[in-house]
This record gives C-alpha cells, structure tokens and sequence, in this order.
C-alpha cells in the first residue's frame, strides 16, 4: 500500500533577493574567516620580518601594543604549519610537515593571545578554524586540550600541504608557556619555535636547542616591556665572543621603537 505522503514534493519557492544575498553574503564571511592566511597581506615592517627567514635563523618582530607583531608571528606560524604560502611569500620555506612549539608567559596568555590568533576563540570551539591556521587543516577532533586551563588547547595535529597543493602529512603544534620552567622546554628536535613576548634567556636558549638538528627557525615577537635584556642584547647588539655565528642571525625588526 502506497503511503498517502510517499509522492509528496516540497514546493521550491525562489528566495527574495534581498534574502538571498544575506545567505550569499554570510557564507563569503565565514569562508573568508576559515582561510585568513590565503588574504594575509602584510605591511612593509611585517614584509620585512618574514623576508628575513630565508637568511636568518633567529628573529626578533619588536614593536608596540596593536602594531600587528603578534598576528605577523601567527599568519608565519599558520604557514609553515600548512605548507600554504602566500603567493608573495619570499621567506623561510618548509618542504615537509614540521614540528613546532608556540608560547607566551603564562598557561593563560598562551590560550588567549597565541592559540587565539591561530585557531580563534577560545571559548567558542564551534569558531576554531578562524584564525591564522585555516580551518580545512584542522582536525578538530584530534585536538587536545588540557593543562587544567579551560578551554586551552595542549597539542594539535595540522594537514600540511606540499608545493602542489596535495596533502604530504601532519605537521604538529604544542602550545607552551615560560611559566613552568626550562624543564619543560627540553624535548624533541623541532623546526620551529615561536615566543610571543619576552621569555627568559635560560628558556629562549633552551627553545633555539631544540632546532639546531633540524636548522629550524625562532620567531620572537614582543614589546620591550624588561628593556634591554640579555635576550635583547642577543638581537641589537650581539657579541661574536658570546655568540655562536648561527647563534647571531638575528633580525631585529621595529628596533627603533627602544629608542
């Protein structure tokens, strides 16, 4: 026996255009924010930090609060972490997935400046995907979060993508903080550690270690809140006595705002 309903068709009714294109105007918006690193177009200081990873292995973004230090550390994290570089991009270049650690002061700071720039609010997890790593390269389900602070996210793993546009691996990020100690900081070789604000010198020390076996690259970026610091002093005025030459490629960007 037929089903008096199993013949029936729901009426297709056109959208009023004015509808249509609040449907058509939300999807741009949120596709937009699941890929801000394909629209990353950086000011000349941010350029120039980037630009200086194809000679460097050491770099310091200082600048001011809201000059746009920590968004350039994040957008070059999210690149290299994906393997999608901007067309424009003319600095370091990873060939393979990588491994990286990124951290700021505190377990607290770390969640709300660093893994906020990279993977969006924190406290909303249905808005992960909406930073500085686009959110087709995030596997939301294999993210782990812990370290007894709500909402922060311990480790992630992230699709890299090669030249060509095909996904080769998964790149893996840990979200640390200087809080803990150095002992914390010893571990595995990786290609890249980004510390968002000053950290001490035993543990920014402790983090270039950790890629020197693989010729990886540090970002510091951070306003000048200790003044010249011996992790400053690394940077602006280096000492070939003290320093290793792989040791003194730094590129001090914004130095001037010391002055």
């Amino acid at each position: 026996m037929t089903s008096p309903t199993s013949n029936f068709k729901p009426l297709s009714l056109p959208l009023e255009p004015s509808l249509l294109h609040s449907i058509l105007q939300r999807e741009i918006e949120l596709r937009k924010a699941r890929n801000r690193l394909k629209d990353y177009q950086p000011y000349p200081k941010q350029a120039e930090f980037h630009e200086a990873g194809a000679t460097v292995r050491e770099r310091l973004f200082l600048a001011g609060n809201r000059c746009g230090k920590t968004e350039s550390g994040a957008m070059e994290v999210g690149a290299h972490l994906t393997g999608k570089y901007p067309p424009w991009w003319n600095g370091k270049r990873f060939t393979k997935p990588i491994r990286a650690w990124a951290a700021g002061v505190t377990g607290e700071s770390s969640r709300d400046v660093v893994q906020a720039k990279l993977f969006g609010p924190p406290d909303r997890r249905s808005e992960w995907g909406t930073g500085t790593i686009p959110h087709a390269c995030l596997d939301l389900g294999k993210v782990a979060t812990g370290r007894g602070i709500a909402g922060a996210i311990d480790m992630a793993p992230i699709r890299h993508y090669n030249a060509a546009g095909h996904f080769d691996g998964w790149s893996s990020l840990a979200i640390k903080s200087y809080e803990r100690g150095r002992e914390k900081w010893q571990g595995p070789g990786l290609e890249l550690v980004w510390f968002d604000e000053e950290p001490p010198m035993d543990i920014y020390l402790e983090g270039l270690t950790r890629t020197n076996e693989t010729g990886g690259i540090v970002l510091l970026t951070c306003t000048p809140l200790l003044g010249m610091s011996s992790v400053m002093m690394r940077f602006l005025q280096p000492d070939a006595d003290d320093n290793p030459d792989a040791f003194m490629q730094g590129a001090a960007v914004g130095a001037e705002d010391l002055a």
